[in-house]
């Protein structure tokens, strides 16, 4: 474990009533008496980077906690990116993965729980790992990125304690005192408490009854066994969504198939296949064996083939792809491949394919129907669970990234951030804490004109929170993927959490953070934008004039407006807007362009502003 440097340290724990407690630490006895429930804590003097030590605890049992270093703690936080770890960017970060071998750097994961009633004490479990090849593929890849480039500075011992959920709102990770000013919050809160209504809301989930689901014909029938002779199969493109290719509406179980020519060098070595992304869930057979499975939308599908799978000359390949909503197939713009050694298959192109099951629609009955409550959606229902518990063990800061589930609420979400700043700092009594956060990167499809955008008006939201003292924020604009909600470049990430560390919680004369909007003047037509964290200067990171602004008048009807930079300004116009009152950049949900950066190549952050 790493306890937090320069702070007291906190130990608390439970025994019999009134027990008599002693911790034995770095050659001192620090003694106690548990209360009459059994509760007991010790403060222990602060102490400077160092370690490894070993703790001794005695009550009516021995405990003996060996290998502790002191160095800085930070609470990493939020909704799937910031879980995603490691290993499901492994192929980008390979030399990472294998050169990982570093003791200093620890990680812990804290186990996805949750809980409605009230804050608990204690977890369930959970491990402190450190960062070695094995283990480093169960790291968060940013939380990894932003450790590993402070402990290259500072040269002292980083934990990272992640408490994270994938796909769930800030709400969830907000405790019940948060909530003061949203009333209409507390309301659920004060209703989720109720067992008995929530067990209602789950059993309606059961009301009606589900017609019996045909089989699959493709599992029944073994359309993935060599032997088996295909009739009626269709042409179907890879990649691309079969709705786009004449099935309409499917949702269930479309087979793929195709014969691929393997050279000998790719079928007697180490081969692997790259599928991209599948939507929903896949499985992939290679010569009727089933050679990997992927069971949800978001995680590459990289496969490795087991020897003797692959033969020289004509392999079958079968792909077994559900859909349970929306457009179901393979996601475009990612790599479909068969490789070993320095040979590749290319797998796009044309396929056949048949339905295997088409589900049908079906409506609860019981008049209404639907419903449950998905428990880690809930307000408080994280803190309560994966949050309180931790509260006391000291802290250099937070790490957070998350607001994918609540982009659709961005006016609401500019004030609920800031709150949870508040409260955790209030809950770790370190008013001043850093609180270090990720604003949405580019995602969805390009729009070349002028649009609305509830990702843009988000980001907008998450710039709010910088009014908060002692937040910085880590703009990735520039490091999203059009089709991948979860990109692949988490060490930029992390790299730029880690600018913002030195500044804020180290107090390095730096410059942490790209261009952020601050101020305009107008003239006629013209407004002159003024930015904060200009560092050395602005520039393009393509050489052209600054792109993605847009200006409209008092009806928000936007037209593109020409830019450029004059010394550490930015002007904007466009002819057709004579009186212009609104100013845009890079607002969209995944701008073309966004390329204004300062000369530390930073990016400058989507903003909005109203000419007053």
């Amino acid at each position: 474990m790493i306890v937090q440097r320069d702070a007291k340290i906190k130990i608390w724990g439970w025994s019999s009533p009134n027990e008599k407690v002693k911790i034995t630490f770095n050659k001192k006895d620090f003694k106690t008496n548990a209360d009459g429930s059994g509760n007991w804590s010790l403060l222990l003097p602060a102490m400077k980077a160092g370690g490894p030590y070993t703790m001794n605890i005695d009550a009516s049992n021995h405990i003996t906690l060996k290998d502790i270093l002191v160095g800085d703690v930070w609470l990493c936080s939020g909704q799937s990116n910031m879980v995603h770890q490691m290993s499901l960017h492994a192929v980008r970060y390979a030399d990472e993965v294998a050169n990982a071998n570093n003791p200093q750097i620890r990680h812990f994961w804290v186990p996805n729980i949750t809980n409605m009633q009230g804050p608990q004490k204690d977890l369930p479990g959970g491990y402190w790992k450190s960062a070695n090849p094995t283990d480093i593929g169960e790291f968060s890849a940013v939380a990894y990125f932003f450790a590993k480039k402070l402990y290259e500075k500072y040269h002292v011992p980083i934990g990272l304690i992640n408490a994270s959920w994938g796909g769930v709102p800030i709400e969830a990770m907000m405790s019940e005192d948060a909530f003061k000013e949203f009333p209409n919050i507390l309301s659920t809160v004060q209703k989720n408490k109720d067992t008995a209504y929530i067990n209602g809301l789950n059993r309606r989930t059961g009301t009606g009854n589900p017609p019996p689901r045909p089989e699959d014909k493709g599992l029944t029938e073994k359309w993935f066994d060599p032997s088996y002779s295909p009739k009626g199969w269709r042409n179907i493109n890879i990649p691309g969504y079969w709705e786009d290719q004449g099935i309409k509406d499917l949702d269930g179980v479309v087979w793929y198939r195709k014969e691929i020519d393997v050279l000998a060098s790719i079928a007697n070595g180490v081969a692997k296949v790259f599928l991209g992304r599948i939507v929903d869930a896949d499985a992939l057979y290679i010569n009727g064996r089933q050679v990997g499975n992927t069971t949800y939308m978001y995680p590459q599908r990289r496969y490795s083939v087991p020897a003797g799978v692959l033969k020289p000359g004509k392999n079958l390949f079968v792909i077994r792809v559900t859909n349970n909503s929306g457009k179901g197939g393979f996601v475009p713009d990612k790599p479909y491949y068969l490789f070993a050694n320095n040979d590749t298959v290319d797998l796009k192109g044309y396929w056949q394919y048949k339905v295997g099951l088409a589900n049908q629609p079906f409506r609860f009955g019981g008049g209404g129907g639907g419903g449950g409550i998905a428990a880690q959606n809930q307000p408080t229902a994280l803190y309560n669970s994966m949050i309180a518990p931790l509260v006391g063990y000291a802290v250099k800061g937070f790490v957070w990234y998350q607001g994918e589930s609540n982009t659709g609420r961005s006016e609401e979400y500019a004030k609920l951030q800031p709150a949870m700043i508040t409260d955790w700092r209030l809950k770790w009594n370190q008013p001043t804490a850093p609180f270090l956060y990720v604003q949405l990167p580019g995602f969805m499809e390009y729009n070349y004109l002028p649009t609305e955008s509830q990702w843009a008006q988000f980001r907008q939201a998450q710039l709010k929170s910088l009014n908060v003292p002692n937040t910085a924020m880590a703009v990735a604009i520039d490091l999203g993927e059009w089709n991948d909600i979860h990109p692949d470049r988490k060490k930029d990430v992390g790299d730029r959490l880690a600018l913002a560390a030195e500044k804020i919680a180290y107090g390095e004369n730096i410059v942490y953070s790209g261009p952020i909007y601050q101020s305009q003047q107008i003239d006629g037509n013209r407004v002159t934008l003024s930015f904060s964290n200009i560092g050395t200067g602005l520039i393009t990171n393509d050489g052209e004039e600054p792109s993605e602004f847009a200006i409209a008048g008092a009806d928000k009807k936007f037209f593109w407006a020409k830019a450029k930079i004059e010394g550490d300004k930015v002007v904007v116009w466009n002819d057709a807007v004579a009186n212009p009152m609104y100013v845009r950049y890079a607002w969209a949900d995944d701008p073309v362009n966004p390329n204004l950066y300062n000369k530390e190549g930073l990016p400058a952050s989507p903003f909005e502003a109203a000419i007053k």
